[in-house]
């Protein structure tokens, strides 16, 4: 069962910061885009909703998996915490505290994952909708 302390420590915390790595990534890409689009370009609405949506869908299904990535993290860390004490038929509570604490540092990573992806995504989608409107007021529609 050690393994599945380096699986938690190295394979979902690295998970959980390559996903943060595209949410960044995805989010400036598309914070650019949005500032430099020119919505006179488009002739129809759903060509334009195409362009300004494209790729928010990774920072959408991003922030709301993370959690439960997390989640995933610290149910595995605390059942590797209960695997040991009953393996060693008796652990003190240092030892019990420490491996609940290093179990809930993956929620925590989860967390610092999705709540700036879940920032991120509601601020571009604001400024998506406000352009969406800026070219029907400039269409007429």
């Amino acid at each position: 069962m050690d393994w599945l302390k380096y699986a938690i420590d190295y394979g979902i915390i690295g998970l959980l910061l390559l996903m943060s790595f595209v949410v960044v990534s995805v989010g400036v890409e598309r914070y650019l885009l949005l500032k430099k689009i020119r919505i006179e370009d488009f002739i129809d609405r759903r060509s334009l909703e195409l362009e300004l949506s494209s790729k928010m869908h990774l920072i959408a299904t991003i922030g709301s998996s993370a959690p439960y990535i997390g989640l995933l993290g610290t149910v595995l860390g605390i059942m590797l915490t209960f695997y040991s004490m009953g393996k060693s038929g008796f652990m003190d509570t240092n030892k019990i505290m420490v491996g609940l604490a290093l179990a809930l540092k993956v929620t925590a990573v989860g967390l610092l994952v999705a709540i700036p992806a879940v920032i991120i995504y509601n601020l571009l989608l604001r400024k998506i909708k406000v352009l969406i409107m800026q070219w029907e007021i400039r269409d007429g529609r």
